[in-house]
């Protein structure tokens, strides 16, 4: 059906991701799944259902195996990668936050890897752990769950509240919406030439920073 916006285009038509095989092995998407058409997946990339992988992402299984696990996101300009006969892993409900670089290690369930976050071989990042945006989580380092980790090198820093937890599966759970929303309707198409006087805002959900959330804490929380 053409968009009416843009005739000539196809508003349902599938986005086909990027995608090479290497050795006679072929990258794994689930049919539930969103990945950009600008990401790149090589080789032996295994993606999960309700996973989400964002633009300019690089999932290279040329060496190592790469998995995401069920309901996780991998975001955009992200770098996937191991040494030969190692795994990335990502596992269900993991969060890999913008422009982060994950080689050879393991994010556990419900784990989160911050913005511009470097998580080296070895590294295991616990269940419902957070990663600091910006930290370097150095060879074989272990975050234990439900703590926060930051720094150069990353130190463990403290435990998580239960609200940073909820604001994480919050946060996650957008990006599983996400992955519906895209597979429903993004399309490529032509600019407009001006912004309409109604213009829609996008279907986004309610989610905010971190550190909104945490101004209405009271004393007692």
């Amino acid at each position: 059906m053409p968009d009416p916006r843009n005739p000539g285009t196809d508003a349902r038509s599938p986005l086909r991701p990027t995608v090479y095989a290497i050795d006679g092995v072929i990258p794994v998407i689930h049919p539930t799944a969103f990945v950009h058409p600008t990401a790149v997946l090589i080789g032996d990339v295994v993606i999960g259902p309700r996973c989400y992988v964002g633009p300019c992402a690089s999932l290279r299984g040329d060496f190592g195996r790469i998995i995401l696990e069920e309901g996780s996101n991998v975001q955009d300009n992200c770098t996937m990668h191991a040494f030969p006969g190692q795994d990335a892993v990502v596992e269900v409900d993991g969060h890999v936050g913008h422009g982060a670089v994950l080689h050879g290690c393991v994010v556990k369930r419900g784990a989160l890897v911050g913005m511009n976050a470097v998580v080296m071989d070895g590294a295991v990042i616990g269940e419902q752990a957070i990663v600091a945006a910006m930290a370097f989580v150095k060879a074989g380092f272990e975050v234990p769950p439900r703590m926060l980790a930051a720094g150069l090198p990353a130190k463990v820093v403290r435990p998580l509240s239960e609200r940073e937890i909820a604001w994480k599966a919050e946060g996650t759970a957008e990006y599983q919406r996400l992955t519906v929303r895209s597979l429903a309707t993004m399309a490529a198409c032509a600019p407009l030439e001006e912004v309409e006087a109604d213009r829609p805002r996008v279907d986004a959900g309610t989610a905010q920073p971190l550190y909104q959330t945490k101004e209405g804490q009271t004393s007692g929380d």
